[in-house]
């Protein structure tokens, strides 16, 4: 080998699809209820709209609503709890790992030498429940890792700490 060949690290263990160790924050349950609750009233208030306004559609725009607002009745009573169940997050010296979804379950491991970015996002309703998303994004289309709900603290530590050992990585994150 020669002496000008970068020496790359090897983790002691290869990365493995495993559970994450972290839940999010309970309040994530009521900032996801109070976000699909806004989505609710605004498609099905819509769509009232439309029926009240136009007479002539109302015959096959009435089942259409009562469809759409069975399904958001049950995306507001199971969603937000399922997903705080089964969503996880964690970060170690080499990656972070995610846990997240609803009806499809998605286990992602972003290793730290890939990432590009560390973002935190925080939205209306995140603002006043005190939480926030953090964002970890590579080159790749696919290789990012959302990990919504957390304690806007916890989110804040955990972006230094990141950011920290990302800085210290050897690499050029591609």
């Amino acid at each position: 080998m020669d002496s000008s060949t970068p020496v790359i690290p090897v983790p002691a263990e290869p990365l493995a699809v495993r559970p994450p160790r972290h839940r999010l924050a309970r309040r994530f349950i009521l900032w996801r209820t109070l976000n699909a609750l806004c989505w609710a009233i605004g498609v099905v208030g819509a769509l009232v709209t439309l029926h009240i306004i136009f007479a002539e559609i109302r015959t096959w725009l009435d089942p259409f609503i009562w469809g759409i607002g069975g399904i958001f009745g049950v995306n507001l009573l199971f969603m937000p709890t399922y997903r705080y169940l089964v969503h996880r997050w964690e970060t170690t010296d080499e990656a972070v790992y995610s846990l997240s979804g609803w009806i499809t379950r998605e286990w992602r491991i972003v290793p730290i030498s890939r990432i590009q970015s560390i973002d935190t996002v925080q939205g209306p309703i995140e603002q006043l429940l005190n939480l926030s998303t953090i964002k970890v994004t590579t080159a790749s289309h696919e290789g990012h890792v959302k990990i919504e709900g957390l304690d806007t603290p916890v989110a804040e530590a955990a972006v230094k700490r990141l950011n920290e050992i990302a800085q210290a990585t050897p690499g050029d994150a591609t």
